[in-house]
This record gives structure tokens, sequence and C-alpha cells, in this order.
């Protein structure tokens, strides 16, 4: 709130320079005594009071400007994230998609099919992302956060996921041919439908993984593989997977 305050009507000059007992002073004196008559005369000036509830006013109008257009901001934002992915869509490298994957999943925005095969990727942080129908084939992926993530019906042939932490994330019916899943965390992974075939799942931890839906599993390499379900290796072996330790 502006508090307008009235200030005294300043000495007569008789007055002030009766007071001053050395004359080199007294410039310095006139000069303030000056500006205390121009400051009383403003201070009794209507107008200015007015421009400045007026400033008030506008910095008020601004605030509420800038929260009404926050939604055009965030639209703009997430427009400029998906023109870099797609852009660079069928490239090598990562040409910003990283930062524009994790500024799409943070805001909740679904990734559903993206396609950023051949990307370069590493130390994604993708957790709970929708990647429904996502294209993440031949992707460099290693050491990535992909939590809880959703690829259900995604093509993952060839990605390299090497110690990444896939948690809870689903891989139904989705496109795992040769995917490279050497160290990874698979704790809790749902595995319903989807094809195995030649993926390298050594020393990657399979507690309490989904597997019985695993529609192929042929030529996986299982060898170390840790806490795996009951049954998981005698059913893995039978239908065609190995354990070897070389690559």
């Amino acid at each position: 709130m502006i508090v307008h305050e009235e200030r005294k009507r300043p000495a007569s000059w008789s007055h002030i320079r009766s007071r001053i007992r050395q004359r080199w002073i007294i410039p310095f004196v006139a000069f303030e005594w000056t500006w205390q008559w121009v400051a009383f005369f403003l201070s009794r000036w209507s107008f200015l009071e007015v421009l400045e509830y007026l400033g008030s006013f506008s910095v008020l109008v601004a605030v509420i400007f800038y929260f009404s257009a926050s939604g055009d901001r965030v639209k703009q934002r997430h427009y400029q994230a998906w023109q870099v992915i797609n852009t660079a869509q069928g490239k090598g490298g990562s040409g910003g998609r990283i930062d524009a994957l994790q500024e799409l999943n943070a805001d909740k925005v679904p990734l559903v099919g993206v396609d950023v095969s051949s990307a370069f990727l590493q130390g994604l942080k993708l957790d709970h992302a929708n990647l429904l129908r996502s294209n993440f084939s031949v992707a460099d992926l290693r050491g990535s956060d992909l939590r809880a993530a959703n690829f259900t019906d995604a093509d993952l042939h060839a990605a390299n996921f090497r110690n990444s932490d896939l948690e809870h994330a689903s891989f139904e019916s989705a496109n795992m041919q040769d995917v490279d899943l050497w160290g990874s965390d698979l704790t809790g992974a749902s595995f319903n439908n989807t094809d195995l075939g030649n993926a390298d799942l050594r020393y990657s931890n399979l507690s309490n993984i989904d597997w019985k839906g695993i529609r192929n599993i042929k030529g996986a390499n299982i060898a170390g593989v840790k806490t795996p379900p009951a049954g998981f290796i005698d059913w893995a072996m039978k239908n065609g997977a190995v354990q070897s330790n070389s690559e």
C-alpha cells in the first residue's frame, strides 16, 4: 500500500542563516535548503501521487498477463522440444534430444510413438515415461534411468541398455531382439509376449520379473543373471537360451 506523506514547510533562509557559525559551510547548507523546498512543493503535488499509483497498477497488470499467458509458454516449450526430437529423427548423436525428452516427461507429456532410433542417449532419465509404440532400436541408452517406463509394443531391437535402471518397466509385446541388458536392473519388469531372441541378459538383476509370457528367448545369453525367479533358468535353457561369459 502506498503511503503519501506531505512534508513540513522548511524554515526560512534567515532562520537557517542565523544558526550558521562558520561561513565556509554556507554554500552546502544553502544547497540542502533549496532541495528541501523542492521536495516540499513536490510532496503537495497530487499528480505525482497519481503517477505512483499508476506505476504500482502497471506492475499488477504485468503480473496478471504473465500468469494468464503461462499456458501458451508451456505449449511453446513443448512444441520446441518435439521439434528438436523430430528434426533429429533417424540420425546418430544426441542432437539435444536428451533434454527435450526429459523436459516433456517432467511435464507429464506422453511420449507415445517417439522415434529416437540410432540416437546417442546415454544417461537418459525417463522414469515412469509413457513410451508406448516408441522406437529405440539401435539407440545407445547405457546407464539410463527408465524405472517404470511403459515400452509396450515398442521397437527396442539392438538397443544398448547396459547398466540401466529398468525396475518395474513394462516390455509387453516389445521387440527386444539383440537388445543389450548386461548388468541392468530389471527387478519387477514385465515381459509378457516379449521377443528376447539373442538378447544379452548377462549379470542383469531378474528379481521378481514377469517372465512366463515371454514369446521368444532363443539365443539369449543368461550367464550370471542375478536372483532369477524359480524355474526361469530351466525354462530359458529348454527354449534355446545360452549361458556363455564370452561376447
